[in-house]
């Protein structure tokens, strides 16, 4: 299956998706200059291996992890076919360009500058970790939603992928990890790898975030005795479609219908109260929805 798609050149998706693609790969770099590399944390990648290399012998990141990329991207079009696309070229090669800019106008110093105590550079630090976490999920989000992917060590799961079989989340945690942990060898601190695993944690729920949206929808199966009820409430009061699902029951055999509905987490409440007059006993299974695509919600080609 392809890991990347291609828009028709200056469609208006060949904008937006560029737009996503240029956007993160700026913010990206921000999370890296203002957050990751003063403080030595190394949350995966390339970029955060270059961090420590960045730390032990002065390298610049941005240079230590490019010379990486480059020929991680020749093994990956080797091994994987390009199965990447040209836009984790570009993110490749436009997240450097991004750094030096913000080095040189900007400098080296973490945007939280730390007191002299250590109990004031532990609370930078971590803070540092939250903040930056929440930094590098939106831009990693809005690369991801260009429908790319940032390279790197990615290329090294995907290679893995393809000739073990384990999952691809797996292997990136994994990559991730052993990477992170390279701070203990370099440095024998473990507390820089426990602010790394925070940064990498609130970048993954930030990730999903940006990319699928909050879960603000509901789907409701509803069973009740007084299914027409139910229904006439949430077609004429709340405004939303339902679909009748007949059922049978496992239990005695009976037959019985079952209201499939997507509301809103407003609607839902709206729902919930009315039902306990309508049916008391009736029995309702709720589930978040990440994203619904289609006619009143979200248009299939967003």
């Amino acid at each position: 299956m392809a890991l990347a798609t291609k828009e028709k050149l200056f469609s208006k998706d060949f904008f937006i998706a560029y737009a996503y693609l240029i956007g993160g790969c700026f913010i990206f770099a921000l999370g890296n200059v203002l957050f990751a590399e003063p403080y030595g944390f190394a949350p995966g990648g390339t970029y955060g291996l270059s961090i420590v290399f960045h730390h032990l012998w002065g390298w610049r990141t941005e240079v230590s992890a490019l010379s990486m990329d480059i020929p991680l991207l020749i093994v990956g079009f080797i091994f994987l076919g390009g199965k990447f696309g040209i836009k984790t070229v570009v993110c490749t090669f436009i997240i450097p360009v991004f750094m030096s800019l913000v080095h040189k106008f900007y400098g080296f110093n973490a945007l939280l500058e730390p007191e002299i105590t250590e109990r004031a550079l532990l609370e930078e630090q971590l803070l540092s970790a939250v903040f930056g976490g929440i930094v590098y999920g939106i831009g990693l989000g809005m690369i991801f939603k260009s429908r790319a992917t940032s390279g790197g060590s990615d290329i090294i799961a995907m290679i893995l992928h393809k000739y073990t079989h384990i999952s691809l989340g797996t292997l990136v945690i994994i990559v991730d990890c052993t990477i992170t942990l390279t701070t203990v060898v370099a440095f024998g601190d473990w507390r820089l790898p426990m602010y790394s695993w925070i940064l990498i944690f609130i970048e993954g729920k930030v990730i999903d975030l940006v990319v699928e949206g909050a879960a603000v929808h509901k789907t409701l199966m509803i069973v009740s005795e007084e299914t027409e009820k139910v229904r006439n409430l949430i077609i004429n009061e709340i405004n939303r479609g339902a679909t009748i699902i007949e059922a049978r029951g496992g239990y005695k055999g009976d037959s019985r219908q079952i209201i499939y509905t997507i509301l809103t987490r407003r609607e839902m409440m709206i729902l919930r109260h009315h039902l306990k007059t309508i049916d008391p006993q009736a029995f309702v299974n709720i589930i978040d929805s990440k994203e619904i695509l289609g006619r009143g919600f979200k248009a299939l080609d967003a």
